[in-house]
Formats: structure tokens, sequence, C-alpha cells
């Protein structure tokens, strides 16, 4: 007994502790929030992860991985820009070695635009380019690299994967079933080499993106096609190269753009970083308005009942999750219209479905305007078609209207490691999910018919809700993977725009008038320290998550400011 309150009053003890340190960094921090100075420079980094929304990880996920960066602050705090006097412009650091896909680099393009429209320039600053970032960066007023950047201008090319070999290698036999012949993600592991269709479709898909890469480059830069073939024939560029190619305008240090830039009596260049700014208010910056837009964000991988981060898979979207908001916006009478973000590749047909019908259920009674961001196919464009109207950017992939099912035979694999089962059954098909047998020939018949006739259904629900016969679907579908301006002209989608013309056709859907000012509300909410404290949780393992953050951002701040699984009954999947 005497041990047990030696070790509860240690660990009261490392409690309050805890707590008094979690106190007097909040208070510090609290204390200072520096005050933002007119003519100061906003300084957003593109560098490492970037989500489309904050993820659904809580405290711990934040401590292991970082405090990513996200679509949505960037969109913010553009937006912030255009009307916060204090702001004289915007410098985006930006590296390669980003995580921002094709749909989100194009939404920046557009908030960038705007910013500019707004009579502010824009500076793209980079470290290091290639030919993607490159498509962002000419958005750009000018771009700068100092003298020992790296620029590589290579064409486009894509890269399939096969595990096949590796499968038979180790003992383990692949009864997949694919819907169909563009389904090409089966092809990771039921063959060795991309098949003709899987070619073709890769092949339209580059088409178009080699198309409005230049039609970019001609309009921002001045570059025709010739000329970007011609960089990409010389393949890689020292920055004075580069600058001689006219694909940027100067070699620049960080402390040569602050002497370009900052004011003749500053002794250095006002900045300020993207976390501080994320705390500005819209409201004082006269960005409210009594009616809401409730804007939905879904990312990642379909599966399960809860958004989380998964170790194998990153980023889980649960149908709960997003019935919860969609139910959350629907219900509250400020709330005129709803905009659901879509960035998913798929996942399973029943969380899927179970999110697609709430979206139908919410649309008869508030508009509901899909607007999808890098990827919104399979299981993305399936929570997706049953909405009010839906958007993509230019490049964002959708489509994909196609099925994955099956099982693994292990049991070959089990075989090397000395393994062996024995069953004992009663009743009909006792084994017929088992990872350990094939299935029989009548099984294999019972399992495609089943799959086709979930598929059917599925295609008969599209071409009901877009104005479609069965057949029209037929033929865009099966697995057939589009880019939004191929979406919009096969009719899979309504019309190409990003998050702000998504915001414009809700407010017309809902019939707000045209200048009428809308609060836009994000859902599901981000939780602050406070709200993550009182949720639950060990007090070291909140106290670790202050101090990581904190810390992080400070440095992040400081910085810019100096330097610039088991078997289980197989579920349809739509992942592409």
């Amino acid at each position: 007994m005497k041990s047990f309150f030696k070790s509860f009053f240690a660990s009261l003890l490392a409690i309050l502790v805890v707590v008094l340190i979690i106190v007097t960094i909040v208070a510090t921090k609290s204390q200072q929030t520096t005050k933002i100075e007119d003519h100061s420079w906003l300084v957003i980094d593109l560098y490492g992860d970037i989500l489309e929304y904050s993820p659904p990880a809580g405290v711990m996920s934040e401590i292991v991985g970082g405090k990513p960066e996200t679509l949505q602050r960037i969109l913010s705090s553009l937006e912030k820009v255009r009307v916060d006097d204090r702001i004289e412009g915007v410098i985006i650091k930006m590296s390669a070695n980003n995580g921002a896909g094709r749909g989100m680099k194009e939404e920046i393009r557009g908030a960038i635009e705007k910013v500019q429209e707004s009579g502010k320039k824009v500076y793209g600053y980079s470290d290091s380019m290639d030919r993607s970032l490159y498509y962002l960066a000419s958005a750009c007023d000018s771009i700068y690299m100092p003298p020992t950047g790296y620029i590589s201008f290579l064409g486009i090319a894509v890269t399939t994967e096969h595990l096949l070999g590796t499968l038979e290698k180790l003992g383990i036999k692949p009864n997949i079933h694919k819907i169909k012949d563009y389904k090409s993600a089966a092809e990771m592991i039921v063959s060795k080499k991309m098949s003709p269709e899987a070619r073709k479709n890769k092949e339209w898909i580059i088409d178009d993106l080699w198309d409005v890469f230049c039609e970019t480059l001609e309009s921002d830069r001045g570059l025709s096609e010739e000329k970007i073939i011609e960089a990409m024939e010389h393949a890689l560029f020292l920055p004075a190269d580069a600058v001689e190619f006219g694909l940027i305008d100067g070699l620049k240090y960080w402390d040569e753009i602050e002497g370009m830039l900052k004011g003749e009596k500053d002794e250095k260049l006002k900045t300020v970083g993207q976390s501080r700014y994320a705390e500005e208010d819209p409201e004082k910056l006269g960005l409210k308005g009594d009616k809401k837009i409730a804007v939905i964000h879904a990312q990642g991988t379909i599966g399960g009942r809860k958004n989380r981060i998964d170790p194998m898979l990153g980023v889980m979207m649960g149908h709960e999750s997003i019935v919860a908001e969609f139910k959350k916006a629907q219900q509250d009478d400020d709330v005129a219209a709803i905009v659901f973000r879509v960035d998913s590749g798929g996942g399973e047909s029943l969380a899927s479905d179970m999110i697609g019908h709430q979206v139908e259920v919410t649309s008869k009674v508030k508009p509901v305007i899909v607007s999808m961001v890098d990827v919104a196919a399979s299981g993305g464009y399936s929570i997706s078609y049953r909405s009010t109207k839906m958007i993509a950017d230019k490049m964002t992939i959708t489509g994909s209207i196609g099925s994955i099912s099956g099982k693994m035979n292990i049991s070959g694999f089990n075989d090397k490691l000395g393994i062996s089962h024995d069953f004992v059954t009663k009743g009909p098909n006792g084994l017929f999910y088992s990872p350990y047998k094939d299935f029989s020939d009548q099984q294999w018949e019972i399992f495609k018919a089943d799959h086709w006739a979930g598929f059917n259904e599925w295609m008969q629900s599209v071409a009901d809700h877009r104005g479609m016969t069965f057949g029209e679907v037929e033929k865009l579908a099966h697995g057939r993977v589009w880019t939004g301006r191929q979406a919009v002209e096969n009719g899979l989608i309504d019309e190409i725009g990003g998050l702000d013309r998504a915001i414009e056709l809700a407010c017309a859907e809902a019939g707000l008038p045209e200048d009428e000012k809308v609060s836009i509300v994000h859902l599901p909410e981000t939780k602050g320290f406070l709200e993550e404290l009182m949720s639950g949780g060990s007090f070291t393992t909140v106290a670790e998550y202050v101090i990581y953050r904190y810390i992080r951002d400070d440095l992040s701040d400081t910085w810019n400011t100096m330097t610039m699984g088991t078997q289980q009954k197989v579920d349809r999947f739509f992942i592409n």
C-alpha cells in the first residue's frame, strides 16, 4: 500500500508539472502574438506535405508527423490578402519537394490571380524547381532563384508498378475480379505490365495535361509549345541559364529579395508567416455575412465509420463522420448552401454509398455543390454525383466508374513458412472467402454475377442523376479516368472551377443576391488547444503536442522572417 501511495503522488506531481508547463506555454504564446505592421509581406512556404484540409488525426498525429500545410489555409490567406490594407503583397517560397497535386496547384494559381487583380504583387522564390512546380510559379509576377538552385524541366512520364511477380515468389495467388478493362489499379497485382486499355487511358490523360500546361505557359510566360519542348530537351538548367532562356526572371538570394522589397526607411523587410496570418479573423477584414456557406471537407481513402489516420493507408474518410457534418449543416438555419470538397481516389463501396445517400438527402433541402480537388474518382465520384451540381479543376482526375473485388489466396505463402491449415465446415460455401483456397468455378461465377449486379446498379444510378442513358454512362465507365476538362465534355460533371466558383454557385442555387456577403464555415471544425485538452487523452500527450506545435510554428515564422491486413468479407473497392 505504501508503494501505491508513493506511485500515486509521484504521478499526481508529474501531472501538476505538465499542467504548469502547458499553462505557461499558452500564456506566453498569447502574450507574444505579433502585431501585423503596415506594408508587410505575407510569406507562404510550399514545402513538404500539403493536404486539402487539416487531417482528422488529433493530438498524437501532429506530434508524430507535424502540422501539415493545407490548401485551405493557403487559399484563405490569399483571400484575406486581397482586402487587407496592411499587406503589401505575397512572397511564395516554393520547392519541388512539396505535396500539392495538380488540382491544388491550379487552385493556388487562381487565388494568386485574384490577389494580382486587387493590385498587389505576388513573387515566387524557389530553391528547386521542376516542371510541375513551374506550372504554379508561372502565375507569379516574377520568379527568382539563388544562383545555386536546381531546375529540372522534363517531359511528362507515367510509371506503373506491378507486384504479380513478387506475389508469385511469395506463393500468394490473387482471386481478383475487375470491372472492367480500364480499371487499372487491379493491374498492380494481376499483371506484370500495363494493359493496352490502361496505356490508352493514360495517354489521353497526358494529352490533356500537356495541352493545359502549354496553354498556361504561353499565356503566363510567352513560352510557345516549341520553346517548351526545347527546354525539355535541355532538361537540366543552371539558374543563370534559366534566366537567359526566359524560364525565370533573376538570380537572388533571400537577403537580396528583402532588399528589393523593403521600404526605403525600413531596416529589414516586414513579413508575416502563414501560421501567424492564419490567426487573422476574416470577419475583421469585412469577409463576413449573415448567411453561411458550409464547406464540408472530405479527403483520403473512403472506409470505416470515422475520419482518422490509418498507419498504412494514411488519411481515411469515415461515412459517419461525413454524414454527421452534412446533418449539422442541414439543420443550421443560417447555412444557405453547402460546398462539398472532395479529394479522394476512392475506397469502400458501402461507406461511399452511405455518404452519397446523405448528399442526396441534403440536396433536397439545401443546395450541395461538389468541388473536386486533385482527385475525385471511383468512390470519390460515387460520393459526389448525387449532389445539386459538380465542378472540378481543369486537371482534377475524376470518373473511374469501375470496381475491383476479390480475395488473395495466401496458402502458398504459408506453405513456404511451414504453416498448414485444416477445416471443418457445415453448409455450402463455408470457405467462400477463405484466404487459403481459390474460388471454385461455381463460386467464381456467383462472385462475378454479384459484382456485376452491384456495379450495374451504380451505373444506372449515375445515369439517372446525370440525365444520361445507361449506355451513355457505360461508354464512360468500366474504370475510364478523365481530367476535369474531359469530364465536362462527357457530361460527368457540370463545369470547371475551384472553391471560389463553387461558393458562387452555392450562393446562386440558394437564391442569394450576387453582391450579398456570406460567411464561410469549414467542417469538420478544427480543434484548438483547449478543445484538444478537454476532449481527453493523457496530459503527457497533450503537453508534448503543445510544446511541439507552438515551437514548430514559431520557428517556421522566424525562418520566414530571417531567411524566407486481415481477411474480411470482401467489399467492392473503387480505388484507381
